[in-house]
């Protein structure tokens, strides 16, 4: 049987319980599991890419087939660079499914050999998403069960002064 090496991207931003779950489900179905941290996408970000690969890595230490790296430019070309031959993606809600099934589509179009693999959120983790997390982190609610404590306390600095230039514009009113 082929060793066969996935990626799950993302821009965990930040990780939460959800994404946790995927990624250790996931490693127990390949070989190995690269969590790939999107380093600039299209949307406001919290923290930082280093910030953000450092509490992936810590959040899935001592799993010995999942790496976390960080990435760059088309998905499906760092599948390509780094000899992955599955995408792996996390499917919580209905909506969730027009939007991956396009972008599933798109990378088939890009790189045909490389497979999409959604797997559907464990139930207890459906209403979960970077963004909520964020949305209670800024306002000051209590995040302890979205996220590891690690990250629950990042979160926690990050807002602590409402005008800091993390804080996105959108969540400031602006």
């Amino acid at each position: 049987m082929p060793y066969i090496k996935a990626v799950f991207p993302g821009t965990f931003d930040p990780i939460h319980y959800g994404h946790i779950d995927i990624a250790l489900r996931a490693a127990r179905l390949f070989d190995e599991v690269v969590v790939a941290v999107y380093d600039r996408p299209l949307k406001e970000l919290v923290f930082s890419p280093e910030e953000r690969v450092a509490m992936v890595r810590k959040a899935l230490a001592g799993h010995p087939n999942i790496q976390v790296m960080g990435y760059s430019g088309l998905t499906v070309e760092f599948c390509r660079k780094i000899g992955a031959r599955v995408i792996v993606r996390g499917l919580r809600v209905f909506s969730d499914f027009e939007r991956e099934f396009r972008m599933a589509l798109t990378n088939h179009r890009l790189a045909p050999e490389i497979e999409v693999v959604a797997l559907i959120t464990s139930a207890k983790y459906m209403f979960l998403s970077s963004t909520t997390v964020r949305e209670v982190a800024a306002l000051g609610g209590d995040v302890s069960f979205m996220v590891p404590p690690f990250v629950a306390e990042a979160l926690r600095e990050k807002f602590r002064n409402r005008a800091a230039p993390y804080f996105p514009a959108s969540l400031r009113g602006e």
